[in-house]
């Protein structure tokens, strides 16, 4: 199961959120949902223009229920380095990261970028009913700025979370999910499946240098989380 797939099933009509919305791959769909109202959000800058473009190419003028924003989200409001790694002139934008630097590896130049963040409670929403998180390490920061929303809201979730990026998320980001009442799970052979399946040292290995390419098989790194309260409800709609 995609993530569009898991966010259509699940609709409820209200605030949709992408943080790390790139082209609008997911927003854009997601944008068409009855009642949707999408808050993209894109912090480098070349994405963000392509994301502009590709919501007008849709919809031929600014849609009053799209907002675009180009600040990051985090724990905290601020200014944060977004670091973009660099391979034979070639921006690897799926690697932009506010996480890591790539300082590290000699196989690679980086593009920095000095980004704004805000945090997810400072939104104030009160309608948020669906939540991606696509931010290659900064997952956990994205959550801890967005507590008192999540606790308000309960908005279903999905996430990217890699070891590759940043050591210990596959465990950390869903513990604090849990602390704040949600439940974490990830899709495998036709069905959600419990966090507890889940083994990084099999189903997620690969090297952190964005030089190395090749992955384990299966590679997991799409993860979905819902209120326990809902539980029940959400393994009816998506198995």
């Amino acid at each position: 199961m995609d993530e569009l797939t898991f966010h259509s099933r699940l609709h409820r009509p209200g605030t949709i959120l992408d943080a790390g919305a790139h082209d609008g791959l997911l927003a854009l769909p997601l944008s068409r949902l009855a009642g949707a109202r999408v808050l993209a959000f894109e912090p480098l800058p070349a994405a963000f223009a392509r994301l502009r473009a590709a919501t007008l190419a849709e919809y031929g003028a600014p849609p009053p229920h799209v907002t675009l924003r180009p600040e990051a989200l985090g724990a905290a409001p601020g200014r944060l380095t977004l670091s973009v790694p660099v391979l034979q002139g070639v921006a690897q934008e799926q690697w932009a990261s506010l996480a890591k630097d790539y300082a590290a590896f000699a196989s690679v130049r980086a593009e920095r970028h000095e980004v704004e963040v805000i945090t997810l409670d400072s939104l104030g929403l009160r309608d948020l009913t669906h939540l991606k998180v696509d931010v290659e390490g900064h997952e956990q920061e994205v959550l801890e700025g967005g507590r008192e929303t999540l606790a308000r809201c309960r908005p279903v979730i999905s996430l990217e979370l890699e070891e590759r990026h940043r050591a210990g998320s596959t465990r950390d980001v869903p513990a604090l999910l849990a602390a704040l009442g949600y439940e974490t799970r990830f899709w495998l052979d036709g069905a959600m499946q419990p966090l507890s399946a889940f083994d990084p040292a099999t189903m997620q290995v690969a090297s952190s240098d964005p030089a190395v390419f090749g992955a384990s098989d299966p590679y997991v790194f799409t993860f979905y989380a819902w209120p326990v309260e809902r539980a029940a409800e959400v393994l009816a709609a998506l198995n």
